[in-house]
């Protein structure tokens, strides 16, 4: 059976953000299929499971989701830095060689990126028209979205999600934050200049579902179009949860602690939505101070 828009193919699922687009898929019409290693019953707003094996069953799905990606937020270690690309390019690679193999499979593919593909880049104004940066995670977001352009050659639509820091209930980043604010733990990073892009979970998912509808294709920048500087970030978040925000993290202290994965943190993105709001789609929660009245 179909949905009324279709049959949408998630990779992921199960996951924070993946449950959130099924939910809302769910709700708008469109009938669900998750993938997953494990078996699963049907449930909730997935309608069916299928295996995700070296030849996943994409038969008669419209639209596939590959939101597959090891976390970044941990040691950059060389194992680490292993499961990262596996996870990214490699999961992509096989999304790739399913749907080139596919009998009726999925016209379209909205595949996972980040905004960590534009770098270190100061004050300015990052557009999708913006060439990529430099250092490690650029390089990565650069290999990832390669992998995906096999398919443009044969005449899928195909979508790249550059994300930026996901705000929602039960996602990891903002359960961090809200945790380590609320004990009036919470402080800038490093001079607190630099530009935090940032999304609410329901409005990347909303966006994910005008992708598709849509068809828009090409890079996306999945982020607000209000980004923060990390240091009003820090004092809207302590704000809003009426705690204090004395505390600084120093660049260097960062370093010592996080390793490489403090880059990712000290670095300035100011990346802005161009091509969805081209494409006509309508945040809900276009400001922090908005963002932040729904989630505290």
């Amino acid at each position: 059976m179909e949905g009324t828009n279709g049959i949408m193919g998630i990779v992921g699922a199960s996951g924070f953000l993946g449950g959130a687009l099924a939910e809302l898929a769910h709700r708008r019409g469109w009938r669900v299929v998750g993938f997953s290693r494990k078996r699963r019953e049907p449930g909730g707003p997935v309608d069916e499971w299928r295996e995700w094996s070296d030849r996943p069953d994409l038969s008669r799905l419209t639209v596939l989701v590959n939101l597959a990606g090891e976390s970044i937020a941990q040691r950059w270690t060389e194992g680490n830095r292993e499961k990262f690309h596996a996870s990214r390019v490699g999961v992509t690679n096989a999304v790739v060689k399913a749907m080139v193999e596919a009998d009726h499979g999925p016209g379209m593919l909205i595949n996972g990126s980040a905004v960590g593909i534009y770098g270190d880049r100061g004050d300015e104004e990052l557009t999708e028209a913006a060439h990529p940066g430099e250092g490690y995670l650029a390089d990565l977001c650069v290999e990832w979205e390669k992998a995906a352009q096999p398919l443009v050659e044969r005449g899928v639509d195909v979508a790249w999600l550059r994300t930026g820091v996901v705000l929602g209930r039960g996602g990891d980043a903002w359960e961090q934050m809200r945790k380590v604010f609320s004990l009036g733990l919470g402080g800038k990073f490093g001079s607190g200049q630099q530009w935090m892009p940032w999304i609410h979970v329901e409005d990347l998912v909303g966006a994910m579902l005008h992708l598709a509808q849509n068809r828009v294709t090409g890079p996306v920048n999945g982020v607000a179009p209000e980004p923060e500087r990390n240091g009003d970030f820090t004092k809207k978040l302590a704000s809003a949860l009426s705690r204090p925000a004395f505390f600084h993290a120093p660049g260097w202290g960062l370093k010592l602690g996080l390793g490489d994965f403090a880059g990712a943190l000290l670095a300035s993105q100011r990346a802005l939505p161009d091509a969805l709001l081209k494409s006509g789609f309508r945040f809900r929660y276009p400001s922090l101070d908005s963002a932040l009245v729904e989630l505290c």
